[in-house]
């Protein structure tokens, strides 16, 4: 992990040198582990059209195909595809011995909120009614921005008056736009791959005028009574520590069964980082609580 800190802290360093490309270039080089994963070849990609939104299902050898995870990828509502976060998303599938539905929702600035959420909710609605699966079989998981979403989809679910999903697991959750948190300040020279400038362009991008504290843009902000259980995961060494310390306290306090685990000194979704023990174990720790929240 230590070597893959400092490579991450000297493309932050190159990035902040470089001049700026277009954004389709930006989105094609995007590789938030700071090097590209490709999915293993015994995992069965297949597009589907979810919904109206363009996804792709993951199948793991032995995977429980009554069994699903909603996996949101991260990338601040802007950048992010099965590219970046595919290989995760089916390492989590694999660890839960679950299928895994990958969504490529709209992306900002083109399509700003509530673009990405709406088709996060239309994916929920099509598993739900096309697939014809029950609330208790599936699960959410999303990292960062696609944390996030996660959470928005618990809200908004709950207050449509429509059962909940077992359980969601939020890796480096971003919920809170207005970027209020104490690590926004004191975790700058830690984080290998953040800035608060970044993070506040793109939540302007992403908001296009809309109030930062609307709940299903910022879901810190919302009620979160009745919410499944949340595995949240973060690491010491990222600027969005405090959205994930303050969401799980939150929560808590809302009656929600909560399990936050802190990683001292690793960074924004270290999950990402394949070959590290940290993330093996964090994954190890997510298949453990899929599996024991999530229907057969």
């Amino acid at each position: 992990m230590l070597n893959l800190l400092e490579e991450l802290h000297e493309s932050q360093r190159a990035g902040a040198e470089r001049l700026p490309t277009t954004l389709a270039q930006a989105r094609a080089a995007f590789t938030p582990a700071g090097r590209p994963h490709p999915i293993p070849d015994d995992v069965r990609v297949t597009e589907v059209i979810a919904g109206g939104v363009p996804a792709h299902w993951l199948d793991a050898p032995g995977a429980d195909a009554g069994r699903v995870l909603l996996f949101l990828h991260g990338g601040g509502y802007q950048f992010g595809s099965l590219g970046s976060d595919g290989e995760l998303a089916a390492r989590l599938g694999r660890a839960g011995g679950m299928r895994v539905l990958f969504p490529e929702y709209r992306l900002a600035p083109e399509h700003p909120f509530p673009a990405a959420i709406d088709d996060v909710r239309a994916v929920w609605r099509w598993l739900r009614s096309d697939q014809r699966l029950e609330a208790d079989s599936l699960a959410v998981a999303g990292d960062s921005a696609g944390g996030g979403l996660a959470v928005a989809l618990l809200v908004a679910t709950r207050d449509d008056g429509d059962a909940l999903p077992a359980c969601a697991v939020l890796m480096s959750p971003t919920v809170d736009l207005t970027s209020s948190g104490a690590s926004m300040v004191d975790r700058v020279d830690e984080d290998p791959i953040s800035t608060p400038a970044l993070l506040r362009q793109l939540a302007t991008d992403y908001l296009a005028g809309a109030d930062p504290t609307t709940p299903l843009a910022s879901p810190l902000f919302a009620s979160l009574a009745g919410l499944p259980p949340l595995l949240v995961q973060v690491g010491t060494a990222d600027l969005l520590l405090s959205d994930a310390q303050r969401l799980a306290a939150a929560a808590t306090a809302a009656g929600v069964e909560v399990r936050l685990e802190i990683g001292d000194g690793l960074p924004h979704v270290y999950q990402l980082m394949v070959g590290t023990p940290e993330a093996a174990h964090a994954v190890e720790r997510i298949g453990a609580f899929l599996r024991g929240h999530v229907s057969d």
